[in-house]
C-alpha cells in the first residue's frame, strides 16, 4: 500500500490539487494528511473540503496549530501575518468546516505508525524538530517504528538505530529510501501549500507501507495563481511572495 504524506497545506488549492494528481499517478491508495490544513492561503474551503472527502474515505488526518487557532483564537506568540490570515480564514469557513477543525486528533496510531502534526513528545506543545535534537527527543518518546510529522515546512528524513545512535538525512526528490527494519525513523514531508527551502514547488512524500520504502517528491504548480488567491483575498502581501519565492 502506497501511502501519500502530504502536510502543511495552508489553503493552497492549487498546490493541494497538484499533489493529488501527482500521488494518484504515482500509485497512492491511500492519504495521511499531517495538519495545517488552513492559515496563509486564500482557498480554505476548498482545502478543508477535499480533505474532508478524503477523511470521508478512509484518509488519516491530524490537528495542527493552525487549525487550533482557526477554531480557538490564536496564540500571543503568533506573528501578525499570520495572524491576520487566521482571522480571516475563521471569518470564511461554515460550522460544518470548524466541527470538523476542533474534532482532529493530535496523534493518530496505526500498526507500526505514528502520524502527528509537530512531535511525538508533546504534539499540543507544537515544538519544532529543527535538528537531531528534537528528532530524536521525539523518537525516544514513541514505540512506531515510523514516526511521520509535519511542522517544519522542509523535507527532512532522521532515523535512531537500536543501539542509540542517530542519523539526520536531507532528502533529495524521487530518489528511493529503504527505510531498514533495525532503526526508528521520523519522516518530515515538508510542506505540500508553503515550502520554504527556496524551492516553490509543492513537496509531499510517498510510503510504500509494504516494503518499507520511501521516497520524496517535488510537484511544480501553478504558484502566480496561489499567490493571486492571496491577493484577491486581501491578506498581506508578504504571504504570496513567500509562495513566490519558497520561503
Amino acid at each position: 500500500m502506497k501511502i501519500a504524506l502530504i502536510t502543511d497545506l495552508h489553503a493552497n488549492a492549487q498546490a493541494f490539487s497538484a499533489v493529488l494528481e501527482h500521488a494518484q499517478a504515482n500509485g497512492a491508495t491511500d492519504y495521511a494528511l499531517l495538519g495545517d490544513f488552513v492559515g496563509y492561503g486564500g482557498d480554505p474551503g476548498w482545502v478543508l473540503n477535499k480533505v474532508m472527502e478524503l477523511v470521508a474515505a478512509g484518509a488519516v488526518a491530524v490537528r495542527g496549530n493552525h487549525d487550533v487557532a482557526v477554531t480557538q483564537g490564536t496564540a500571543p506568540n503568533m506573528r501578525e501575518e499570520a495572524r491576520k490570515a487566521v482571522e480571516w480564514t475563521h471569518a470564511r469557513l461554515d460550522s460544518r468546516q470548524l466541527a470538523f477543525l476542533s474534532e482532529l486528533p493530535l496523534t493518530v496510531s496505526r500498526e507500526d505508525r505514528l502520524f502527528v502534526h509537530a512531535n511525538a513528545y508533546d504534539p499540543a506543545g507544537w515544538d519544532y524538530i529543527q535538528g537531531r535534537i528534537e528528532a530524536m527527543r521525539s523518537l525516544h518518546a514513541t514505540q512506531a517504528r515510523f514516526t511521520f510529522c509535519g511542522h517544519m515546512h522542509e523535507p527532512m528524513l532522521y532515523h535512531l538505530s537500536g543501539t542509540g545512535k542517530a542519523g539526520e538525512f536531507t532528502p533529495a526528490a524521487d530518489v528511493t529510501i529503504p527505510l531498514l527494519p533495525n532503526r526508528q525513523w521520523l519522516v518530515i514531508p515538508g510542506s505540500c501549500g508553503q515550502p520554504r527551502d527556496g524551492n516553490p514547488a509543492a513537496c509531499y512524500a510517498l510510503f510504500d507501507s509494504i516494503s518499507a520504502e520511501l521516497s520524496f517528491q517535488r510537484v511544480p504548480y501553478d504558484v502566480e495563481a496561489a499567490a493571486a488567491s492571496i491577493r484577491a483575498a486581501g491578506l498581506p502581501e508578504r504571504l504570496a511572495l513567500r509562495l513566490l519565492q519558497g520561503e
